[in-house]
């Protein structure tokens, strides 16, 4: 068996992953198991180099507020701003922070200058507005779409004033109230004014596609689909914000399935124009079917990575990642009986691993699964490898060079 492994682990390049599926994917997801760790940050950045130089990859997407990954892309795009501004600004969940963030998106500015436009790279945030604490005002969207609507329609045609939509919105911070992710009755999500924003939500969405030949003769494409980000965006976060005020058992089987639904929903329209690298969380571009435990109860729900496989079948592939050790984090070597244990053994630092090759030269007698003594870090499943096209093993994660605020 180690024979076995051993011959179905490779250099961790953009030719090997490439060798594992049967087509270029639009969408290659990258996962990893833990977040922060400029160890993975970097294998990233030089797999993606890879991919634009090799492959044809010109945008990459990451797990990142989807509004303020324009910022970034504005940056690597056009040189608009500063570097300095667009990591503290671009990035949601501390990420700007990150070295290796930063020297991905210095990469991809200097790489476009002097390019084309059609040659330039293109940056992507696919998550939606959302904290741990809570979900974003619906504000920002819903004044960009009808903003973007406003001048370009007949004016009978909209279903509501800006001036409506900001009466209905109130005060920002009734939306963004972090207590309402705990208690239900803290949130305005089913407010009347609420629902009233959901129906014009739907209504200013539809009018976007209703007046889709026009709007492509008299706008660019780029402002076109900043349109529709912002409409799926609006809708979105109404959504979530409803399922924040509920008080049934089903309440976070909604909201986190609502997040990977605006997640997928992101996805498909980067696919849609560009063959794309992307980078999240495991569980978030997982084929198979997510769960966790909360207040008790085992939440299931689809991840952005099966609902987007679903879509577009081999368009759409996923490699995951697993670590060996975070030293840092309390998590050492891995025991021998693990997936992780067993290729921590292989001779390479780092490899990519055929998992459906993996899967089949352990048979019936799969490993134990791994447990993690740290709450931040997701071994791999041992009954899910065959759901990905491959694996990127990295013996171990050293010590970032700055963590998140």
């Amino acid at each position: 068996m180690a024979t076995d492994i051993k011959d179905a682990a490779h250099a961790v390049e953009a030719a090997a992953v490439m060798k594992l599926l049967p087509a270029r994917p639009r969408l290659l997801a990258l996962g990893e198991p833990t977040h922060g760790e400029d160890t993975l940050l970097d294998l990233r950045n030089e797999l993606f180099r890879q991919l634009v130089e090799e492959e044809g990859y010109l945008t990459i997407a990451i797990e990142s507020d989807c509004l303020r990954g324009l910022i970034v892309d504005d940056y690597v795009f056009s040189g608009t701003g500063a570097l300095d501004e667009v990591m503290e600004q671009g990035f949601s969940h501390g990420w700007g922070a990150f070295a290796g963030n930063r020297e991905l998106v210095r990469w991809m500015r200097a790489h476009n200058d002097g390019q084309p436009a059609s040659e330039r790279l293109r940056f992507a945030g696919f998550d939606g507005p959302l904290e741990i604490t809570g979900a974003a005002s619906p504000r920002q969207a819903l004044t960009a779409l009808h903003g973007y609507l406003s001048p370009r329609v007949d004016a009978d045609l909209l279903p509501c004033t800006e001036q409506t939509l900001d009466r209905l919105l109130g005060a920002d911070d009734r939306w963004t109230d972090p207590a309402a992710m705990r208690d239900p009755s803290r949130s305005v999500g089913r407010s009347a004014e609420a629902g009233r924003l959901r129906l014009l939500a739907d209504d200013l969405v539809a009018l976007l596609d209703l007046q889709r030949p026009h709007l492509l003769t008299t706008t660019s494409r780029d402002d076109w689909d900043r349109a529709r980000l912002h409409g799926r965006t609006a809708t979105g976060l109404l959504r979530y914000h409803y399922w924040m005020a509920d008080t049934s058992p089903a309440r976070m089987t909604w909201l986190v399935g609502v997040r990977d639904q605006m997640m997928a929903h992101n996805l498909l329209a980067v696919a849609a124009r560009r063959p794309a690298l992307v980078h999240a969380h495991n569980g978030h571009l997982q084929r198979e079917k997510s769960t966790m435990r909360m207040g008790g109860r085992t939440v299931e729900w689809w991840s952005a990575g099966a609902l987007v496989s679903a879509r577009l079948g081999e368009g759409y592939a996923f490699v995951a990642t697993a670590l060996g050790t975070i030293r840092h984090q309390g998590v050492d070597t891995p025991p021998p009986d693990t997936v992780e244990g067993l290729l921590y053994a292989l001779p390479a630092d780092r490899c990519v691993v055929d998992a459906r090759r993996l899967a089949t030269a352990l048979g019936d007698a799969r490993p134990a699964p791994r447990v993690s003594p740290w709450f931040g870090y997701s071994p791999l499943d041992p009954a899910h490898l065959a759901d990905s096209d491959g694996i990127v093993f990295v013996k171990d994660a050293l010590q970032s060079r700055r963590r998140p605020q």
